[in-house]
């Protein structure tokens, strides 16, 4: 979800920066920033950072039991290597 405390502060920042000659229209102006804002913000496919954090995690553990199971895999090649003294598969 998109914090909209941070987009009415933009918006209002931008009202702002409007010539003094428009300031009448200033809140329209400010409510028209906004919905753009929010509606630029919205195609981007944005995540929240505690999405964010999460799929950190788990792409954290992932990377873990992959390289657990990496080294599984090298001692057990390691030890086929050496129990049979011929490392080609038999058929």
């Amino acid at each position: 979800m998109i914090d909209l405390t941070q987009i009415d502060e933009l918006a209002r920042r931008l009202s702002n920066l409007v010539p003094p000659g428009l300031r009448e229209s200033r809140e329209e102006l400010q409510q028209n920033f906004k919905t753009v804002l929010q509606s630029g913000l919205q195609r981007l496919d944005l995540v929240t950072r505690e999405e964010f954090e999460v799929q950190r995690a788990v792409l954290q553990r992932t990377r873990e039991k992959l390289e657990a199971l990496q080294r599984t895999v090298a001692e057990l090649e390691a030890q086929l290597g050496d129990g049979s003294g011929n490392d080609t598969p038999r058929h």
